[in-house]
């Protein structure tokens, strides 16, 4: 079976940016299955590296695009790829329901700001209270048809290399995954037959600016504890904005993972990077207990059952000679 690369725009695999979003455009049409109007109007709720990369490809399309930030150093930059930018946290009920008027659909893709250090305290009243003020707004405004709520599969925890799909149970023992848990089911309670709520749990996002090599790359020449047997799930950024764009056209509902079709060890992810780019190569020592982290391989099954092909549906691919 052949492995893939797909990490920067180095590799002739790879889609330039203009080829990748024509690319997306092109699959988009041909999988959805609902025709949408030339204009929605359609707001998202945090435009970090992923909102703004969707903000951007919406209003490509026509669209009328309401985003959020948190960040007064962020509007300007905002407002070059959005119809209109509103200053506001998710935690604000009041800001909540006043983006949700007169909108098609709502993305949402809050985060805790700062460091990635990130306490408890700091996720819950990031999480649960937008959560809330989300359910609340939905309910109170009949035109949103649809919210598309970005998660974690983080939330499956350790499995120690098992696969997952969205019917396995949750039971995770972090209390930041069972935040994200808890928000999740918040939202997915306030649904109804009209309005719908999708779920996306995320694998790690990898894209420009974020491109795997630079992390790998600091790994290359060392020498690091354990087999390097831990399995790790990643995802594009131009599928991430796919999916969401396919959820919004199709009109998904429920929980569906996001990663891509590579299920490939910490092990061999490092060697095919350093082999690419000719770095040296990672050694492993197996008399030294690694570090304690989640492993575990998440199934893709359901979105693309649903229709959805990934634009990038490999990691890495095995280099030619």
């Amino acid at each position: 079976m052949q492995e893939s690369v797909n990490i920067n725009s180095s590799f002739k695999q790879n889609l330039s940016e203009v080829d990748s979003a024509a690319h997306l455009e092109k699959l988009l049409r041909q999988q959805s299955q609902q025709p949408s109007p030339y204009e929605n109007n359609l707001a998202i709720l945090g435009c970090g590296y992923v909102g703004k990369a969707l903000a951007k490809y919406w209003q490509k399309q026509g669209h009328f695009v309401t985003g959020t930030t948190t960040s007064q150093q962020r509007l300007l930059s905002l407002s070059e790829v959005t119809s209109q930018v509103i200053l506001m946290k998710g935690d604000d009920a009041n800001a909540v329901q006043s983006l949700f008027q007169d909108r098609d659909a709502v993305v949402v893709s809050v985060a805790p700001t700062g460091s990635k250090a990130v306490s408890e305290e700091i996720y819950e009243s990031t999480y649960l209270p937008t959560a809330w003020n989300l359910a609340k707004a939905l309910n109170q405004t009949p035109t949103v048809k649809q919210i598309i709520y970005l998660s974690s599969s983080s939330v499956y925890g350790d499995r120690q290399g098992e696969w997952v799909d969205e019917s396995s149970p949750i039971a995770p023992e972090e209390r930041k995954s069972q935040v994200i848990c808890e928000a999740e089911k918040i939202l997915l309670q306030a649904a109804n037959e009209n309005q719908k709520v999708c779920i996306l749990r995320l694998g790690g996002i990898y894209g420009p600016g974020r491109e795997l090599t630079r992390m790998f790359g600091r790994l290359a020449g060392m020498t690091l504890a354990g087999r390097g047997e831990r399995f790790i799930n990643w995802i594009h950024l131009d599928d991430i904005v796919g999916a969401i764009e396919f959820a919004r056209l199709n009109k998904l509902e429920g929980i569906y993972n996001l990663v891509d079709d590579s299920q490939l060890t910490l092990k061999k992810q490092a060697e095919l990077v350093c082999l690419r780019y000719g770095l040296t190569p990672v050694q492993w020592d197996p008399s030294k207990p690694s570090l304690k982290a989640k492993s575990v391989r998440i199934s893709n099954q359901k979105i693309k059952a649903a229709g959805y092909q990934l634009v990038h549906p490999q990691l890495f691919l095995v280099p030619t000679n």
